[in-house]
C-alpha cells in the first residue's frame, strides 16, 4: 500500500506544474492533499477524480485558502469532514476516510495544522488548534482501528528536522511548546512518526518544505514539517519512505511511504 502526502500550495498551481502526470506514475493507493486554495467549482475533472482515483475534499469557507483532500483507489466506507469545531472546520483542515478489509479497519486522514508564522494572532490560533486537537488524537489512538494521519503539521519536531535550528528556536514551527506537543503525541499518546521509525538519523534528505526566499531550495535549507503519523501496528508495516524532489509541484515535496499491506 502506497500512501503519499503533499501540501500543494494551491491545487491549480500544482496541476500546472505537472502533479497529475506524476501521480499517474506512482500507483498510489491513497494521496493526502493539503492547502487546496480552491473550492469545488474551481476544480477540473482531473482534479476531482484523477486517473483510477476517487477524490474527496474538505474546502475552506474562505476562497483561495487552506482546504484538504484525499484521493483513494478504493471508495471509503465512511468519510468524515472536519472535527465538529466550527472555527477549525471553517478553514478546511481535517478529512478522514475509513476502510474495512481482511486486514482490519483503517482510517487515513489528511490534516493541515495552522501556521503561526504570519504573526501573533495566527500563532494563538495554532496553539488553540493544538489544544483542542489533542483529545481527538488520543481518541484515534485508542479507537481500535489502524490510523495514518498524513499532512502538513507545521512543526519541526527535533533539531535534525531543520537546517538552521539554532536560528529558529524562537520562531513558529520550532517553538519549545510546539515541539513538546509533538513529543506528547509520540511519547504519551503512543502514535509513531513513520519516517523517523525507518530513518532515525536522516537529515537533509528528510526535509519536506523550503522557503521561497534566500535560495533555500538550491541550498537545501529546509524543514521536515510534513509527516505520516500512525498507530504502532501499521507503522511497523512501513517498509520504505522517500521525499520526492526530482520535480517541484509546490514549496513542499511529496512524502511517499510504502506499507506491507494489501489495500
Amino acid at each position: 500500500m502506497r500512501v503519499i502526502s503533499l501540501n500543494l500550495n494551491g491545487i491549480r498551481s500544482a496541476a500546472s506544474k505537472g502533479v497529475y502526470a506524476w501521480l499517474q506514475t506512482q500507483q498510489a493507493d491513497l494521496v493526502c492533499l493539503q492547502e487546496l486554495k480552491a473550492q469545488a467549482a474551481d476544480l477540473s475533472l482531473e482534479m476531482l477524480n484523477p486517473h483510477e482515483l476517487y477524490g474527496y475534499f474538505h474546502y475552506a469557507e474562505k476562497k483561495g485558502y487552506s482546504g484538504v483532500g484525499i484521493y483513494s483507489r478504493r471508495q471509503p466506507d465512511q468519510i468524515i469532514e472536519g472535527l465538529g469545531i466550527p472555527d477549525i472546520d471553517a478553514e478546511g483542515r481535517y478529512l478522514e476516510t475509513t476502510f474495512s478489509g481482511d486486514c482490519g479497519d483503517l482510517s487515513v486522514i489528511s490534516l493541515y495544522l495552522p501556521s503561526g508564522s504570519s504573526g501573533e494572532e495566527r500563532q494563538t490560533a495554532k496553539f488553540a488548534f493544538m489544544e483542542r486537537f489533542l483529545p481527538r488524537l488520543e481518541a484515534l489512538a485508542n479507537c481500535g482501528r489502524e490510523i495514518i494521519l498524513c499532512g502538513d503539521w507545521n512543526i519541526a519536531h527535533r533539531e535534525i528536522d531543520l537546517k538552521n535550528w539554532k536560528g529558529n528556536k524562537n520562531n513558529s514551527g520550532f517553538l519549545p511548546e510546539e515541539r513538546a506537543w509533538m513529543s506528547d503525541v509520540f511519547e504519551r499518546i503512543g502514535l509513531v512518526d513513520v519516517y523517523r521509525r525507518l530513518y532515525p538519523e536522516h537529515q537533509g534528505e528528510a526535509y519536506t518544505w523550503w522557503s521561497n526566499r534566500g535560495q533555500a531550495w538550491a541550498k537545501n535549507v529546509g524543514w521536515r514539517i510534513d509527516y505520516q503519523i500512525a498507530t504502532p501496528g501499521i507503522a511497523a508495516r512501513a517498509i520504505r519512505a522517500n521525499v520526492y524532489k526530482e520535480q517541484r509541484f509546490s514549496d513542499h515535496a511529496p512524502l511517499i511511504i510504502d506499507y506491507d499491506l494489501r489495500f
